[in-house]
């Protein structure tokens, strides 16, 4: 019996898995850099950044390609041989480089038992080095699964 889907998810189970891991890994990524920008423009006084400002989506985006770069570095650095080789394999597909960045965390996701415990940390450093950072505020976990 196949699995019951929406007419556009994929139709077999690992498909269908890799899709949702990537759907939540791509919502937690714009989450940390959205708040990132929010959070240090309120602390210079600035006004919260405006979806149809080509200036403020040109910020968020260049906040997205830096915080995968960051999640990059941290989670990789631990890695073998092997499984780096295998991640870069996976990291070949897709048409931007936030694309290929996107594939390579669902691929960490898929091979690290803590991948998420990593990401919060993270996004910690990456709070931290943007100055935004979220101090007493909930936890990035709490915030995304208990909405």
């Amino acid at each position: 019996m196949p699995f019951r889907t929406r007419p556009d998810q994929p139709r077999n189970l690992r498909s269908l898995v890799d899709a949702e891991v990537r759907e939540r890994i791509e919502e937690a990524v714009d989450f940390v850099s959205l708040d990132a920008i929010v959070q240090s423009r309120r602390v210079r006084g600035l006004p919260a950044p405006a979806a149809d400002n080509a200036t403020d989506r040109a910020e968020f985006e260049t906040g997205v390609l830096a915080f995968l770069e960051r999640l990059r570095g941290e989670l990789t650095s631990e890695l073998t041989s092997e499984q780096r080789q295998k991640l870069d394999d996976a990291a070949r597909t897709g048409a931007s480089p936030v694309d290929r960045l996107v594939t390579l965390q669902v691929a960490l996701a898929k091979e690290l038992p803590d991948y998420w415990q990593r990401f919060e940390a993270a996004r910690v450093h990456h709070a931290e080095a943007s100055g935004a950072s979220g101090g007493e505020r909930r936890g990035f976990l709490a915030r995304l699964f208990h909405r």
